[in-house]
């Protein structure tokens, strides 16, 4: 019985080979991780030095480079800011600084002195292991 409205096929598609040629196989994607340069691998092991108050882990292990999220710094759309504009910062304070504090009674004005502190804490730092002038 024939049903009007419905595509109906009177047999199976044929199978085709699966197998491609080397030039229609698709292309390896090139992977979208951040270069892992000397100041960024410094973080490794380092004390946080940003510290919000009931946000930080202590956690040298999960300390990472947090850069600056200003203009003035180089921050643009889909770009960071120089590694020399960042700071030593736990997973937990560096979230809390990438918007956590939207969420809080912290203001902006008061997450930015904390983030000035502490790239000037982490400028003494490089400077000491010879990673900037």
């Amino acid at each position: 019985m024939k049903r009007s409205g419905f595509l109906n096929r009177g047999k199976p598609m044929a199978r085709t080979s699966s197998k491609l040629s080397p030039d229609q196989r698709p292309k390896r994607m090139k992977t979208a991780r951040p270069k892992m340069t000397p100041i960024r691998a410094s973080a490794r092991g380092e004390e946080c030095t940003l510290r919000f108050p009931g946000v930080c882990n202590g956690n040298p292990e999960t300390t990472i480079w947090a850069h600056s999220n200003r203009l003035e710094d180089g921050k643009g759309m889909g770009i960071k800011a120089r590694d020399e504009e960042g700071c030593y910062s736990c997973s937990s304070c560096h979230a809390f600084l990438d918007g956590g504090y939207a969420r809080s009674v912290m203001p902006r004005t008061t997450v930015d002195a904390f983030f000035d502190f502490a790239r000037s804490l982490s400028r003494d730092k490089l400077k000491q292991k010879g990673l900037i002038p």
